[in-house]
């Protein structure tokens, strides 16, 4: 049920599959996938922003319109992982996918509701917070020294289920995959390879993703996909587009170049973000 603070949900245009605005989503998104491909994630972090800043979304239509987003990519990028990362690798760590599924599934279902029942004021705010943590964190991941935290038995399982509800939260909010905060808590957990870590994340997100979904699916606001069913198509296709792309670019320019400037592009996207709240 939404909460009475919450203003009307925007209309972002008047005709919102114009043909320029449907160019433009297909670009942005394009534009989007190649930067997540550049560093081997979906782009959804960067996306969100746009969705509010540029396309004029409200918080919550942009989110559910990043996860459906989101869950295209993740589909798309499924057969590639399974090309560079064969299956049975991924299926003999199904202990790692069980153990953060039990916390993420709880996560996303709990997160994708307190997000209905946030005042757009507050979730504009959490939306610019969180972009703060995934920029931080992308540094972290990609420059800093990411090893195993060398946790066994009980601990690790009890820490690896505490850390799939936060990441489950965060994902629902934004509407992301989570790639971004699961490989790197893959690898301090359960001392995976980074590669195959990306694997295993992918198996993680996707049933994530799709428990916010349904959470979301019950909010009048959940809408805006019908009503912008063109624009999505757009924006997804460019998405994917973009992703296979970066995908091939990845390695091409250097992290210690991309990543600091990937971060402050998240930095400038928290400020426009937390902009919208006032």
């Amino acid at each position: 049920m939404l909460s009475a603070a919450r203003p009307a949900l925007a209309d972002p245009e008047a005709n919102p599959n114009s043909l320029r605005r449907l160019l433009s989503a297909g670009v942005l998104g394009a534009l989007v996938g190649v930067l997540g491909g550049l560093i081997g994630l979906g782009g959804a972090e960067f996306r969100l922003p746009i969705l509010v800043a540029v396309f004029g979304f409200a918080a919550l239509q942009a989110v559910i319109l990043n996860k459906a987003l989101s869950l295209i990519v993740v589909i798309a990028a499924l057969p590639a992982r399974l090309l560079s990362v064969p299956l049975p690798a991924v299926v003999a760590e199904w202990p790692v996918i069980v153990n953060l599924l039990a916390g993420t599934l709880i996560g996303a279902w709990l997160g994708a509701g307190w997000a209905t029942r946030l005042a757009s004021r507050s979730l504009y705010r959490i939306l610019a917070s969180l972009l703060v943590l995934i920029a931080i964190t992308l540094v972290w991941t990609h420059l800093g020294d990411l090893g195993a935290l060398g946790l066994t038995g009980v601990t690790q399982i009890v820490v690896g289920v505490v850390a799939g509800v936060g990441i489950g939260v965060v994902a629902a909010l934004m509407g992301v995959a989570g790639g971004e905060l699961l490989i790197p808590a893959i690898v301090l957990l359960f001392g995976v390879d980074i590669k195959l870590a990306g694997s295993l994340s992918l198996a993680v997100s996707l049933p994530t993703m799709l428990v916010a979904f349904a959470r979301y699916s019950r909010d009048q606001a959940f809408s805006v996909l019908r009503d912008n069913a063109d624009f999505l198509v757009a924006m997804g296709l460019g998405s994917v587009v973009g992703v296979v792309a970066g995908g091939m670019l990845l390695g091409v320019v250097p992290e210690i170049v991309l990543v600091p400037l990937l971060a402050v592009l998240l930095l400038a996207s928290a400020v426009k973000v937390w902009k919208h709240a006032n």
